[in-house]
């Protein structure tokens, strides 16, 4: 090769791989970049409807020789592979019937709701096919322990089976806890299946209080294993990140808490994490149970349709609630849709509170029209996260919200992970999901809506709480910030698209 020629890094790199300036070398950089355009076409089909996505995918895939072709075909389609999909078929056909999803008591399709409240209803009906259900006792927990010791409670209480599924599950104080509420369990007689993610609690999996658990008689399974042989056939990380419990078929619990103490042994200079959870006793805990039964079926190819038969109690006195499933085999828009719905009935205020707040144009844009419209927009997040990038990323998108209007709050005690939405005081939403694109586009997560001013009224008395123990943020300050850190938000927020 001849000194000073001006080769582009690209054809330097394939110079490298290739040994020299052979010819096939050169038919070998025409064949990828044919393949890389190919892919880029793919892309633009595949994500067209999401721009931000497509362009970021597009970048990557064609400045990144080799490496960007590779990083699509693992991580850029949320796919589950040829069993999973079929698997998907045979759940729908046996699970998804109008009666599993009715209440033989009237009175639990009888409510009258308000029309921005029927608005949400009809939306999160369309996507999940779940339907609002009246006649639920709901319990709102703001607090780890008291979460923990009020399901355990429950555990043993329990007279037929005990259903969990969860992404994290540690080994330490909690987890022993739960583990012993088992097991108890089991030698009552109950039966006791625990879904974890294979990912999430690689750890628990490996564990002694893992296989003392599995001896003792408690089904414990890996949600969507991640051998990396997988990578040739769907995405890998795909994760379950749901957090719920059925106890009898007849109550249900969900929210944002992984079976963990809450200074959370594997990150402990993050702690304590905080989060929230509610307890639902009544006609809409048989939607948890299908949601359970689904998965489970997902990774066990066991169906447990006969427990569905069961028809959880009517509470005269109950709320509204519905519950929204998401994930890449229900709709992977799901929550999405769900959150710029809520956002634009929204009259006098909406507030976010989330650890991972990476929001698409779309949500920013929805975010910031509720805001000069005159709604009081308040997004709540940690100070410090977990995740560097995720941080960065989330606060690229600060500037844009604070001239807007909106007011972003830095929780400051904590690891604020409790993932809650209020509405005008009238509806609010607990999820296991967070506001970004993982949650949106790639985990299976799930959501209780709950159309009830006294429950929403506790939610944000709960978001409060959150905004008391944090610190503004200025836009006067933001505007000062110096060029590099700048820099670095402006080049996370490019990229986030791809979180």
């Amino acid at each position: 090769m001849a000194t000073g020629s001006s080769l582009s890094p690209e054809t330097l790199f394939w110079w490298a791989v290739l040994g020299g300036g052979a010819s096939w070398g050169l038919w070998g950089m025409l064949v990828e970049l044919v393949v890389r355009l190919l892919l880029a076409c793919a892309i633009v089909i595949r994500k067209g409807s999401r721009p931000a996505v497509a362009t970021a995918w597009i970048f990557v895939v064609l400045a990144f020789p080799l490496i960007g072709v590779i990083a699509y075909l693992l991580v850029g389609e949320s796919h589950l592979g040829a069993r999973r999909r079929r698997l998907h078929k045979e759940i729908v056909a046996a699970f998804d019937k109008p009666q599993y999803h009715r209440h033989d008591d009237p009175r639990a399709h009888e409510m009258a709701l308000d029309p921005s409240d029927m608005q949400v209803a009809t939306i999160a009906g369309r996507i999940s096919h779940s339907v609002q259900l009246a006649g639920n006792q709901a319990r709102l927990l703001g607090d780890a322990t008291r979460s923990a010791d009020a399901m355990i409670s429950d555990i043993a209480l329990a007279k037929s089976s005990v259903h969990m599924t969860t992404y994290i599950w540690l080994d330490d104080r909690i987890g022993e806890a739960f583990a012993q509420a088992l097991m108890d369990a089991v030698s009552r007689g109950v039966a006791c299946r625990v879904l974890v993610d294979d990912h999430g609690s690689a750890r628990f999996l490996r564990s002694r209080q893992c296989r003392q658990m599995r001896a003792r008689g408690v089904r414990v399974v890996a949600a969507l294993p991640t051998h990396y042989l997988r990578a040739l056939f769907h995405r890998i990380d795909v994760r379950n990140h749901r957090k719920l419990m059925v106890v009898d078929g007849h109550i249900g619990w969900l929210g944002s808490m992984n079976i963990a103490a809450a200074e959370f042994a594997i990150q402990p200079r993050f702690a304590p994490w905080v989060d929230c959870m509610v307890r639902l006793d009544g006609p809409v805990a048989r939607e948890l149970q299908l949601l359970f039964a689904e998965d489970w079926y997902l990774d066990t190819s066991e169906s447990l349709e006969p427990l569905l038969r069961e028809q959880p109690t009517f509470h005269s006195d109950g709320v509204c609630a519905q519950i929204l499933a998401s994930g890449p085999n229900y709709d992977n828009d799901a929550v999405r849709r769900l959150l710029l719905a809520a956002i634009q009935v929204a009259r006098t205020e909406i507030v976010l509170t989330t650890p991972y707040f990476v929001p698409d144009m779309d949500m920013i844009s929805a975010i910031c029209v509720a805001a000069q419209r005159g709604v009081g927009v308040r997004v709540v997040v940690p100070r410090r996260n977990n995740s560097r990038l995720v941080a960065l990323a989330s606060r690229g998108r600060y500037e844009t919200l604070l001239r807007a209007g909106v007011s972003i709050h830095e929780y400051t005690r904590g690891l604020l992970h409790a993932k809650t939405i209020t509405v005008d005081g009238q509806f609010a939403i607990v999820t296991s999901s967070n506001l970004d694109r993982r949650s949106f586009d790639i985990n299976f997560e799930c959501s209780a809506i709950l159309y009830n001013d006294a429950f929403t009224s506790e939610v944000r008395r709960l978001q409060q709480s959150y905004i008391d123990a944090s610190v503004s943020v200025s836009l006067d300050a933001w505007t000062d910030l110096p060029i590099l850190t700048r820099f670095k938000l402006n080049v996370a927020a490019l990229i986030s698209p791809l979180i």
